[in-house]
């Protein structure tokens, strides 16, 4: 299996603000080895929202990177997101996809925020920001 990272809104949003800087010297660090970056749809609903417009162009470049990729949220990856959330209790649809993404790829989830995914699988890896 290819390795690789799953990157929630948190993530997404620091590499297009710059902060911390660590999350770009991962995604270049990920080009230069040729590793996956897998973004969930939905986390990449919220970064956006989250992100102030002149911030934007910086996560489409993320976007457009030959390394990264996007995990729709079709009917399996909801119905996989519905059942970690209905089995812990929880309704964020974002950590759900994130946690599912994570726990099928194997991939480490890198978040700024690990709580949730945490009540969500604790079977996931998370690589949390400094």
């Amino acid at each position: 299996m290819i390795g690789g990272r799953v990157l929630d809104a948190s993530a997404l949003a620091a590499f297009a603000i710059g902060r911390p800087v660590y999350v770009r010297a991962l995604v270049w660090a990920a080009v230069e080895e040729n590793i996956v970056l897998a973004v969930p749809s939905t986390a990449l609903g919220r970064a956006w929202a989250m992100l102030a417009p002149e911030h934007r162009p910086a996560l489409q470049v993320l976007l457009d990177l030959p390394n990264t990729v996007i995990d729709e949220l079709g009917t399996a990856a909801a119905l996989e997101s519905g059942r970690l959330l209905a089995a812990a209790g929880q309704d964020d649809i974002v950590a759900g996809q994130v946690a599912a993404s994570a726990r099928r790829r194997g991939w480490p989830a890198v978040t700024g925020e690990p709580g949730s995914l945490r009540k969500l699988d604790t079977s996931v890896t998370i690589e949390e920001l400094p």
